[in-house]
């Protein structure tokens, strides 16, 4: 039986390995591919470049015009990081209200949050550029910020929810015996053990606001202010002749941010998406 096991799991690591390894291939041949030239990168099928060296990654990052991509960085910092902790911050106040609290009409303003769900980015995406056009938004990043201020987003409200129903009922209590209101019980007692699923929520949003083309592209309209989603098609559109080595090197830099935080706090983004759905 021992014997059993021990292949067993050692057939399981192999086929892990596998399917790892096929899913960090592409981005294992995109960083060699900044070390090739286009004649390599098209006509052949060797994974290793003839010669190493940094002049893709240096003549990338002066960009195209008078931009390089110090500012594109810059610029797409300045949307994911407020958008990311605005979004916690929010989001986690309304799952709060929402697991914790009875008030009028609970479930149906619930199934209505829940129901937003539903909603494709197409479908909003006109009624939302009119109104930031109103409001005189558009080639900032305020229609960035301003959903994320108001907990516009449903997926991680349910998602911390279902976390705070997972923790007893018996800590609000113990922290209201002993003194503390309600918005004191949270930031005091319930926000630090939210943290596994803040982290989870916070590493989605991230990735999908640095990702995010669509509204990068409907919202802003000046070079000065684009993200490096942008910045990458924008050099593309720019030459005739592309040199693919220098789009590599500045795709590659721009997912080492996401790859690095990812590895760096997986055992939260684990631990917080096994516990949100547990319910208490």
């Amino acid at each position: 039986m021992k014997r059993k096991k021990i292949a067993g799991r050692i057939l399981l690591y192999i086929l892990i390995g596998l399917v790892g390894i096929v899913m960090l291939y592409p981005l294992v041949w995109m960083f060699f591919a900044t070390f090739k030239s286009n004649n390599e990168i098209f006509g052949t099928l060797k994974l290793l470049p003839k010669a190493f060296g940094l002049d893709a990654y240096i003549e990338g990052w002066k960009g195209v015009g008078k931009y390089n991509y110090s500012r594109y960085f810059i610029n797409t910092f300045l949307i994911v990081i407020p958008t990311t902790l605005f979004t916690l911050l929010s989001c986690s106040i309304v799952a709060y209200g929402f697991a914790r609290f009875r008030f009028p009409m609970k479930k149906l303003l619930f199934a209505i949050l829940i129901g937003t769900l539903m909603l494709p980015n197409t479908v909003i995406i006109i009624p939302r550029y009119m109104m930031f056009n109103k409001v005189g938004w558009l080639n900032t990043y305020m229609p960035f910020y301003a959903p994320a201020i108001l907990a516009c987003y449903p997926f991680f409200i349910y998602m911390l929810m279902q976390f705070i129903r997972g923790l007893p009922r018996e800590l609000d209590e113990s922290a209201y015996i002993d003194g503390c209101g309600t918005f004191q019980c949270f930031t005091s007692i319930l926000l630090p053990l939210l943290k596994p699923a803040l982290f989870s929520a916070g590493l989605f949003q991230f990735m999908w606001t640095y990702n995010d083309f669509m509204n990068s592209l409907i919202f802003i309209n000046s070079v000065e202010k684009y993200p490096i989603a942008l910045a990458l098609r924008t050099a593309i559109d720019s030459e005739a002749n592309i040199q693919w080595n220098e789009i590599m090197a500045m795709a590659f830099l721009s997912v080492l941010p996401l790859i690095i935080l990812f590895f760096a706090g997986q055992k939260y983004f684990v631990q917080g998406i096994a516990t949100s759905g547990m319910k208490g």
